[in-house]
Order: structure tokens, then C-alpha cells, then sequence
């Protein structure tokens, strides 16, 4: 029996055309990289109110910064940030630096990518000519005000008010208020920015209180006042009346140079032959590290640049790359290439820094060997040619000019850490000058310990770049990832895998570079390059290093100064009973005991990094001299360095991290076993 279909099938319509080619075509226009960001403006951070309020004043501390900088003018600025109504703020960044001229007030402030910055190799806090365009461009979307700029560029000069909004659609300013439009402003020179936007006021790491705060420590020149919706006026004085040095310009670096930028810089050098470009265009390349370059790549230094073809360059490229590429220790390399069970590149690439496939492959060829081949095959001798042939690769090339690059200075990494912290113990190191994609950078690395840090939280991580305190995304940050890197074990500290250390820690770490990797335009987090988390670590490293000397000398302290407590208990029994069996003076015997205690108790207080010798941790006189300060060698192996020993005339006490009961030194430390303590004075009647 069949049945009929409820529901009768429909027949399908054949597919139609919905639009031309000419149609789709018409449709199609240029967006303004303004309309881009207004869509997308998470990108630059202003994707919540609390991140938008926090990255409108710092783009506008920033440019400030920069400004009075480059003058040569000792920064002092002052924030406010008032509240208009519920949700919405009103933000003034004004400071004393040159002043900008009339006609340039509505392009910096109103218009995406425009700026000095950018095409020019040397440090500064803004790089991409985005980020208080950017702000105004927030404030008028979610207010409908403009930004209120007013300028004076020298003493007897008008100050020009301006009020400019950007247009989306094109990118350009738009001036709102008449050209010439001035108001009185009893300073010399400066500017004044002001922002109305819709924002978020809070507390907690990544407000606007804790990004100046850390701001000063990164630029000790800098004297702030800072004016917070609630509270009375915060001010913050300079600690010193020194302004960095000039960063100087620089050209890029032959070391990670990438190849398609080699290729621009070749096609575009005109007439000019391919040493006279190589020396013109990048930094540290004289005429006899040109011709050996082109030497290593089959080139003809007189050839003109523009002709030389795809694989001529791509092995020049590989012989520039080659000059800062590395392979571990023959011993460890040999030993984990006889465990491994993948092929030889694969190792090269792995263990080795500075190498690409190409690389590698050319490296592994030229020892003789194929890439391909299986890493446990390959023989001690045949290592050995490995290194030989990387040698015979490499032409030795200077390291990048640190004039570009202006760290703080472990100094004043020090000096800024005190300001913020009261710790017992200081340290900083700061690394040489080191090259990602062939921009030079420099890290340097700070620690605060002790004293009122919270022993049983993590360690507070500081991250700055070109002196930007980075409050949000850590764990996307190249800093962060080398933090956990270190082994913190090693230096005394309590750390699980995969964590930051447990203990009254900060850290700081600050990358200064020409160009800082951000992982967006937002500036929130470094990228991960393997050569910038090298360098962080290494630069931690050798502050745990000091610290943990000092962990070493302090354990050691209160060891001693226990011993001598317990000394000093059994003295008056020991005196009383020698009293009655040989009748010499309780007092007598006493005195010659305590005399004798130093002979067996000898405390001595290691300075701290960056105190006057003679000085402990609360600035007081050490009660010994002689105690040294633990020496501190540069860390250029990727290995932790352990903690040095301090040498005690005492027994040893316990280990650095534990106190014989599973606690951290920095608790009250008891001894975990009992120790039998003897004395032996003779005394005045000739007993002992």
C-alpha cells in the first residue's frame, strides 16, 4: 500500500545570479585607516572603559615625555583626571617642554599614522604616530567632544588654544574653534592636552594610580603631580636632575636583518654597487666587512646593487645572518645530538640561536653532512666539522652602537626601586646591547627583596619598554615568559612549575630598544623573540645571583646570631657552677667567657647592592667590616648560576631554601636538628 507524501516536494529553483562583476566592482573603495580603528579600536586599546581612561592618559605622559626629552627640558608634568559625570571623565596631561608650533597642533592630535617617529631608528616611548589620535578619536566617539590642545612655544609667545576632532572618513583634522584663538598661560613654554571620554576610575594593578607610579620609577628625571577623581593631590618628586642622554639615530643592524628587507634596501639603492650599499645602509659594516660578505656570497662588490638576482642576495642574506648565529658548547650539543631522535637540522635549529632553515641547511652542508640526516648517526668528528663550518660561515661584525639606546642605568634602576619599595635589599644589572631582526635592543633587570613585600604572594613583576610601565596581557609577554624561565629555586625562593616565585620579591625588567616588538598596536606586551626572552633571562639571572649571595649571607647572620643566644644562655649557668666547685668569681668567669665569644661567634653583615660598604639593610653601621660584598660575574651561559657560598667560621647552617622544617629562610628560622655547642676558655685560675 503506498501512501501519499503529506507534504508535496517542491521542485528546487536554480541557482540566479545575484550580482554582476560590474556591481561587486562598484562597491569597492579605499578605507581610511581611521575608519579602520573606529571599527576596531580594542586594537589600540580601548576596548573596555578602565583600559580606555588608563591608555588615554598614557599616551598623553608619553608624548609629553618624549617631548621634553628631545628639548633637553627636565620633565614636569601634571595629571588630572575629574569626573564629570557618572561613567564619564575629563582628562588634563599638561607639561613644560617646547611647546608645538601652531600650524602641526591639529595634525598631531587628529590624525591616525602621523609623527616623527616612525621612519627614524633611535628610542622613544611612541613609535607608530597612532596613539593620542587615537585618544581624541575615543573621546569624540563616546562623548561627541573634541580635544582641547593648548600650546605656547616660548616666553613672549601666544598660546594658541585649539579645539580639532579627526574626520573617520578621510583622516584629517577638523579644526572647531577660530584659527586664532588664544588664552593667557603664565608659562614659559608647554602644553596642555584635554580629553573628555566615557571611562572607568579603579584601583588595582592596571589603574592609572599604579601606572604612575610606576612610571616614576622608570624616569627618576621626572617630577609629577598627580590629581585623582577622589583624594587629595599626589606628588612625586624627581630624584634626579639628570636627563638621559640623547638616543642617537642609527641605521639597521646586518645581524637579523630579514631577507625581504635586504631585497628592498638592494632594489631600491639605484646606481649604487652592492658594497657602497651595504656600508651606506646598515650600521657597523665597513668596506672590508662588505667585501667579505659579498665575498661568502658569491658577489661581485662592484656589481650595481639593483641587478644582483634572487639567489645571489638570499646567500649574501645568509652570510649576514650567519655572523650572530651560535651553537651551544660542543660537549652538550654532541651529547644531546647522540640522544636525539629527530635529523640534524632539525637539532641545529633547536639548540642553536640565531639560525633559520636556510641557514642551517647551508652550515650542515658545507661540514660535509645533509640536513636530513638522523641526529644519533652523526659522530663526535662530525660535530666537530659542524663548528667548523659555522666558523668558516661567520664574518665577524661588530656589535650594534649603544649610543641609539638609552637605558635607565642600574643606578637609578635602584634608586626607582627604593621609591617604590621598602625592601632590605637592592640589586639591577644591565645586559650589552644585543640584536632581534637587526634593531638593536638592551635589557636590564632590577630586583627589590625583603623588608614590607608580602612573603606569601608572587612576586610583583614590573614590565617596562622605552620606560612605559606594560600593565596588561603579562602572560602574553615575552618579560613574563622569561620570568618563569629562571629558576628561582636556586637563589633561595619558593617556586612551582610554570609560576612566578613566592616570596617578599619585585622584579623589573625594562627592554629599551630603537624599535620595541609589541604584539599590538595597543603596546600592552613584548613579542616573543627568542634573542629578547634570552636576554631577560640572562639579565635575571645575574640578579638572583646577587641575591642569593646575599640570601646566603643573611641565613648565615641569623645562624650565628643564634648561636651566639645560645651562648650567651648556658654563660650565667656555666659560671655559677664553676663558682662552687673551684670559688672564683661568678663575674670573673662571666667576663672571661663573653671575651672569649667572639673567638666563636663572629657576626658579619653583607652590605647591600648599591649601599656604602659598612651599611645592612635598615642603612645602619654593620657591626663587622670585613664581610665582603658577594661578587657578581656576568652571566653569558645559558645555565642558572648558583647562588656563592658565604664562607661562616661557624658550622654551615641549613640549606638556603629551608630551615630543616620545609619553611623558607625568610620565616622565623629555627634550627632543624639540634647542634652540641662547646666552649673552652681557660679562666684566670688556670681551670677549664
Amino acid at each position: 500500500m503506498t501512501t501519499e507524501p503529506l507534504i508535496p516536494e517542491l521542485e528546487a529553483p536554480k541557482p540566479g545570479r545575484r550580482a554582476s562583476a560590474e556591481a561587486m566592482g562598484a562597491k569597492q573603495r579605499d578605507i581610511s585607516v581611521s575608519e579602520f580603528f573606529t571599527k576596531n579600536r580594542h586594537l589600540l586599546g580601548f576596548d573596555n572603559p578602565a583600559k580606555a581612561l588608563l591608555t588615554t592618559i598614557k599616551e598623553a605622559v608619553d608624548n609629553a615625555l618624549d617631548a621634553c626629552e628631545e628639548a633637553g627640558i627636565l620633565p614636569t608634568l601634571e595629571v588630572s583626571v575629574e569626573e564629570v559625570s557618572d561613567g564619564r571623565y575629563r582628562v588634563r596631561v599638561e607639561d613644560n617642554g617646547p611647546g608645538i608650533v601652531k600650524e602641526q597642533i591639529p595634525k598631531i592630535f587628529a590624525k591616525l599614522l602621523y609623527g616623527s617617529k616612525f621612519h627614524r631608528l633611535r628610542q622613544s616611548r611612541g613609535q607608530q604616530g597612532i596613539g593620542i589620535s587615537a585618544a581624541g578619536m575615543y573621546g569624540h566617539l563616546t562623548t561627541g567632544r573634541p580635544v582641547v590642545v593648548v600650546s605656547k612655544i616660548g616666553k613672549g609667545r601666544p598660546a594658541w588654544r585649539v579645539e580639532v576632532r579627526i574626520d573617520s572618513r578621510t583622516n584629517e583634522p577638523k579644526q572647531l574653534n577660530d584659527k586664532n584663538d588664544t588664552v593667557t598661560w603664565e608659562k614659559d613654554h608647554g602644553t596642555s592636552v584635554e580629553i573628555e571620554l566615557m571611562g572607568l576610575y579603579r584601583g588595582g594593578r592596571t589603574s592609572v594610580d599604579a601606572y604612575l607610579e610606576q612610571t616614576v620609577v622608570a624616569n627618576p628625571h621626572l617630577e609629577l603631580s598627580y590629581k585623582p577623581p577622589k583624594g587629595p593631590m599626589v606628588h612625586f618628586p624627581r630624584v634626579s636632575d639628570l636627563l638621559p642622554p640623547e638616543a642617537q639615530e642609527i641605521k639597521p643592524h646586518p645581524h637579523g636583518v630579514e631577507l625581504g628587507m635586504l631585497i628592498k634596501i638592494l632594489h631600491e639603492s639605484g646606481r649604487r654597487h652592492v658594497a657602497q650599499t651595504l656600508m651606506e645602509e646598515f650600521s657597523r659594516v665597513t668596506q672590508p666587512v662588505a667585501d667579505e660578505l659579498c665575498k661568502r656570497a658569491g658577489i661581485d662588490p662592484n656589481a650595481v646593487a639593483a641587478r644582483v638576482d634572487a639567489a645571489k642576495i638570499e646567500a649574501l642574506h645568509a652570510a649576514m645572518v650567519a655572523s650572530n648565529a651560535a651553537l651551544p658548547p660542543i660537549k652538550k650539543f654532541a651529547s644531546k645530538v647522540a640522544r636525539s631522535d629527530g635529523n640534524l637540522r632539525d637539532e641545529v635549529l633547536e639548540e642553536g640561536t640565531g639560525f633559520s632553515p636556510t641557514l642551517a641547511d647551508l652550515v650542515i652542508r658545507r661540514g660535509g653532512l645533509e640536513p636530513t640526516v638522523k641526529a644519533k648517526l652523526v659522530t663526535p668528528t662530525m660535530v666537530e666539522k659542524l663548528y667548523a663550518s659555522l666558523h668558516d660561515s661567520q664574518v665577524k661584525i661588530l656589535p650594534p652602537p649603544a649610543n641609539c639606546i638609552v637605558p635607565v642605568g642600574e643606578a637609578l634602576v635602584m634608586e626607582g626601586l627604593r621609591r617604590r619599595f621598602k625592601g632590605e635589599f637592592f640589586t639591577s644589572h644591565t645586559r650589552p646591547p644585543a640584536v632581534y631582526r637587526g634593531n638593536p635592543f638592551v635589557v636590564e633587570a632590577g630586583v627589590a627583596f625583603g623588608g614590607t613585600l608580602s612573603r606569601d604572594d608572587s612576586a610583583d613583576v614590573l614590565r617596562f619598554a622605552n620606560r612605559v610601565p606594560l600593565l596588561y596581557q603579562p602572560r602574553a609577554c615575552a618579560i613574563h615568559e622569561a620570568v618563569l624561565k629562571v629558576d628561582w629555586k636556586s637563589y633561595g625562593l619558593q617556586q612551582r612549575k610554570g609560576e612566578l616565585p613566592v616570596g617578599p620579591l619585585a622584579i623589573f625588567v625594562h627592554l629599551a630598544s630603537v624599535w620595541v616588538p609589541f604584539t599590538s598596536e595597543a603596546k600592552e606586551a613584548v613579542a616573543h623573540y627568542d634573542e629578547v626572552v634570552r636576554e631577560i633571562r640572562l639579565a635575571l639571572m645575574e640578579c638572583g645571583r646577587k641575591l642569593g649571595a646575599w640570601v646566603k649571607a643573611q641565613q648565615a647572620e641569623r645562624w650565628e646570631t643564634q648561636r651566639k643566644s645560645l651562648f650567651e644562655k648556658y654563660i650565667v649557668e656555666l659560671a655559677a657552677s664553676i663558682h662552687s666547685i673551684t670559688k672564683v668569681s661568678e663575674e670573673s668567669v662571666k667576663k672571661d667567657f663573653t671575651d672569649a665569644l667572639p673567638n666563636h661567634v663572629r657576626i658579619a653583615i653583607a652590605p647591600v647592592e648599591g649601599a656604602a660598604p659598612g651599611v645592612d639593610a635598615a642603612g645602619e653601621p654593620a657591626p663587622g667590616e670585613g664581610a665582603a660584598e658577594a661578587e657578581a660575574g656576568a652571566v653569558d651561559a645559558e645555565v642558572e648560576a648558583p647562588a656563592p657560598k658565604a664562607a661562616r667560621p661557624s658550622e654551615r647552617p641549613p640549606d638556603m631554601g629551608d630551615d630543616g622544617d620545609g619553611e623558607p629562610f625568610y620565616k622565623d628560622m629555627t634550627p632543624g636538628n639540634s647542634r652540641q655547642l662547646v666552649l673552652k676558655v681557660r679562666t684566670k685560675s688556670g681551670r677549664k
